[in-house]
């Protein structure tokens, strides 16, 4: 089965695209990642196609199709395919009907997914895609639970800066202008199925899916290539009829559209700029006008809040005053009472110390006599041993003088004896 899907920016052709290559095992064919695939190879077509993908500009019908037609001959998928990205308007159509009937793989249908202008919008104004894995994700239908990362990959989730309310307008346009004529062509090919793009993704994918079912058969289509090739038109002359449809008609979008758009727009730019610069005195002087004001109550504020300050100062010296008063009052009042306190700790010192002085000067004079005893029984035992001392002294100085004989020394020594004997005696 071979199908194109067209939507309008942010309908969800991708993820349908996605889901019903994987239902049906078909080849998903993107023209933008066949262009970028090309670029990235150097082919010839890639090298035609790279000034004008790095420029972000519209790459020519011709090399578009001379991509496709290379990349069908090339692959040639027997479950059929899924196209997205193109056409973008008749003249393509016609185009691409010419190359894919002359490869003899005519489309069977084209699913037209329907979405509102206001629900578009919102899904674009929060589309979100993850920077490694492309994963996409809505702010407002369905966020991640990660909040700014991917739930596949855990890696960023990125927008586009082009996602904005004014710039998604402008391709609405551009898609209604350009696009919309093409249903009417499959419409009257009886291959056109419109589908309501609102609603859950499983559900629209079934929806998808019912219509597929009332698409014709290959055996019809093919009876229908038969039939046109019975005539003496040949592929040359159907891509002559085509380049000159094309060309009428890009002269005819042109100059409907483009020029109109053109003119429109540098009107517009004339008049928002005009409208800017009026609008900005009219901020500056309300600006001004505002600030005086501001200055005015500031000034007002300034002054009430001197004046409740001062007033307050006043009441808090007051205050202070007051309560200086008191605590100098407790002060005088709590010194009486230490000072009459410590008096009477004084006078129990005093007398406590009296008591003690008295303890320790009879202490003392006990003390006193005592070495005064002490001192008289040593001085009585020193007195005793002195004349001793000096009668050996006086002895032996006399034996040295006159030496006498053995019988007087014995008996001078016995006569000494009997003296000290009585002494003792006397004592006792």
């Amino acid at each position: 089965m071979r199908v194109v899907l067209l939507g309008a920016p942010g309908s969800g052709k991708g993820t349908q695209a996605k889901l019903l290559a994987k239902q049906y095992g078909m080849l998903l064919i993107s023209i933008g990642d066949l262009l970028r695939d090309a670029v990235a190879e150097a082919s010839m077509l890639g090298k035609q196609a790279k000034p004008y993908v790095e420029s972000g500009q519209m790459v020519p019908d011709d090399v578009v199709l001379g991509l496709l037609r290379e990349y069908l001959n090339t692959e040639k998928p027997a479950s059929g395919f899924i196209l997205t990205g193109f056409p973008r308007n008749v003249v393509q159509g016609e185009a691409l009907d010419a190359i894919l009937n002359d490869l003899r793989q005519p489309l069977h249908g084209v699913m037209h997914i329907d979405v509102g202008v206001d629900a578009l919008i919102q899904r674009l104004t929060g589309r979100q895609t993850c920077r490694s894995c492309g994963q996409m994700y809505n702010l407002y239908t369905a966020p991640s639970k990660l909040f700014d990362r991917c739930d596949q990959c855990g890696d960023d989730l990125r927008q586009r800066t082009d996602d904005n309310e004014e710039t998604i307008g402008n391709r609405l346009r551009v898609f209604e202008g350009v696009t919309t004529p093409l249903f009417d062509y499959y419409q009257q090919q009886g291959k056109l199925r419109t589908i309501p793009g609102v609603g859950e993704i499983n559900d629209i994918a079934a929806a998808i899916a019912k219509e597929l079912k009332t698409l014709p058969s290959e055996e019809s289509l093919q009876e229908e290539l038969d039939e046109l090739r019975k005539n003496d038109v040949t592929f040359d002359d159907l891509e002559k009829m085509v380049l000159e449809s094309m060309q009428s008609a890009l002269g005819k979008v042109n100059k409907e559209i483009i020029e109109p758009a053109d003119k429109a727009l540098k009107k517009a730019e004339k008049v928002v700029i005009k409208e800017a610069e009026a609008l900005g005195e009219k901020v500056t002087k309300a600006a001004k006008k505002e600030a005086k004001a501001i200055k005015k109550e500031a000034k007002a504020i300034k002054k009430k809040v001197t004046k409740a300050a001062k007033k307050e100062a006043k009441v808090i010296k007051k205050e202070a005053k007051a309560i200086k008063k008191k605590v100098a009052k407790a002060a005088k009042k709590e010194a009486k009472v230490i000072k009459k306190e410590a008096k009477a700790i004084k006078k129990k010192v005093t007398k406590a110390a009296k008591k003690e002085a008295k303890v320790i000067k009879k202490e003392a004079k006990a003390i006193k006599k005592k070495v005064t005893k002490t001192v008289k029984d040593i001085k009585k035992k020193v007195t005793k041993k002195k004349p001793v001392a000096k009668k050996k002294v006086a002895k032996k100085k006399v034996t040295k003088k006159k030496p006498v004989s053995k019988k007087t020394a014995t008996k001078k020594k016995v006569a000494k004896k009997k003296v000290t004997k009585k002494k003792a005696a006397k004592k006792k």
